[in-house]
């Protein structure tokens, strides 16, 4: 199973031709492409599944999701 998750922007450049974001995972970053969500700004919360961020979310909806997360984490039922 894959799980799709939730990270913030925390830079912006293009590389390649493509859009590229640096992604804050909860401290972790990673190079994220964000072609296909062209609206992304700094800040931003999108959900990334294999390196490509599928779409955006706002912050409520990022920490929900963050919160399920840790839970399932912790081993209580979701």
């Amino acid at each position: 199973m894959c799980l799709a998750i939730p990270g913030r922007v925390v830079e912006l450049h293009g590389q390649h031709g493509e859009l590229v974001a640096l992604v804050d995972f909860d401290g972790t970053t990673r190079e994220v492409v964000v072609t296909f969500v062209p609206e992304v700004q700094l800040g931003d919360y999108v959900i990334v599944h294999a390196g490509v961020a599928l779409q955006r979310l706002d912050e409520a909806a990022a920490a929900e999701t963050l919160a399920l997360f840790a839970e399932m984490g912790d081993g209580e039922p979701v």
